[in-house]
């Protein structure tokens, strides 16, 4: 007996053995990979995000082309294409024009500021201080320059980092944009190899439900957030071109990024309204009909959010919401979409686990012996 314990503790801290290195080599092998794809993590996950937005459209396209897929992925990449690169190439002149035009007007002291109103002191909380640096940059502008030089280098130091950032963005979202296109010209067999996955890790009775959820809480996202905030920039960037208040392009450029993280476009809609009753030249007809378009292009969030926002989705929207404001706050823009799949796969793994509860046979209690 003892000869055989001493054969089978042999056996098993052989198996213990070999399940380790290989359990530590497939660890190694994980990490090396996430090392080699870490650089390109973010261009593929914006990639996946697009294509699963995209993919219906690609789909009726390819419908209307007879079946060609390549050709209606790439159609739909040359319109991302224009409809992007060229408004960013128009805004990257315009501010570089701008720019250059305002440096060339201060080195010849050609810039000049209008007086403020008198009633500009009596807004409530900043009026005061408003009308005072308003006031001294209007009287003296050279000397308001020179008394906040080190605060204006900062803010124009800041400025260009973040228009770098911004132009390292878009290249990054373009090449996303052909990346994608190349997915959702296979996208039958990405689908399939996607929903092995979930079948794998989940159970095939919920792999397909995960894997549509996934699927349409991107495409939610997609619309209810990143859809409205661009509805929304449209709607007040030709308001601001057409009431002719300064930097139209940057205002509404501003509006889809307070769109797109959930700060209300009032910050910006505002303060145009205030620019056109204290410094625009427009009558107060045109005053009163350009305030009213601002205030309600302003607050149009409010009604296509709910309308948008959630749609298709088997989960609540407040759960969408909150993992992609969530996601966000943590990871950036691409967490918009990630915290949202995330948080609404958990929620629905979850309710499966609180329904599989509650639906389980109850014991029936032994019967007495007679």
């Amino acid at each position: 007996m003892q000869v055989e314990n001493s054969i089978i503790r042999k056996l098993r801290s052989k198996d213990l053995t070999d399940v380790l290195i290989r359990v530590g080599l497939i660890a190694f092998l994980a990490y090396l990979c996430v090392l080699v794809f870490a650089p390109f993590s973010g261009l593929m996950l914006w990639a996946v995000v697009l294509a699963v937005a995209l993919y219906p459209l690609h789909q009726r396209l390819v419908k209307f082309l007879r079946d060609r897929r390549a050709t209606a992925a790439t159609i739909l990449v040359i319109i991302g294409l224009l409809l992007v690169g060229i408004p960013t190439v128009i805004l990257g002149e315009s501010f570089a024009g701008s720019a250059e035009d305002a440096y060339a007007a201060f080195q010849e002291d050609r810039i000049t500021i209008k007086k403020p109103d008198p009633s500009v002191a009596d807004w409530p909380i900043i009026g005061k201080r408003v009308y005072q640096a308003w006031d001294a940059a209007a009287t003296d502008l050279p000397a308001y320059l020179k008394q906040y030089q080190s605060q204006i280098k900062k803010v124009a130091s800041a400025g260009l980092l973040a228009a770098a950032n911004a132009a390292g963005s878009v290249l990054a979202f373009l090449a996303s944009l052909i990346i994608a296109g190349i997915m959702m010209t296979y996208g039958e067999a990405g689908s399939a190899v996607t929903e092995r996955i979930f079948n794998r890790v989940t159970g095939p009775a919920r792999g397909g439900q995960l894997q549509n959820l996934s699927t349409a809480t991107i495409r939610s996202v997609a619309s209810g957030v990143v859809g409205v905030a661009f509805i929304q920039a449209l709607l007040l960037g030709v308001g601001f071109a057409l009431a002719d208040i300064p930097a139209a392009g940057v205002l509404a450029f501003l509006v889809l990024i307070l769109g797109i993280v959930q700060l209300p476009a009032l910050v910006i809609s505002l303060p145009a309204v205030a620019y056109l009753w204290w410094g625009g030249d427009a009558s107060a007809m045109a005053n009163v009909i350009w305030t009213v378009y601002l205030l309600l292009a302003g607050m149009a969030d409010n009604v296509l959010k709910p309308l948008l926002l959630g749609r298709g989705v088997d989960a609540p929207m407040p759960v969408i919401l909150i993992g992609a404001l969530g996601g966000m706050v943590t990871g950036g823009i691409i967490g918009l979409f990630l915290g949202a799949v995330l948080l609404a796969v958990g929620y629905q793994l979850f309710m499966f686990w609180v329904d599989d509860a509650g639906e389980a046979p109850a014991e029936q209690p032994d019967s007495a012996e007679s």
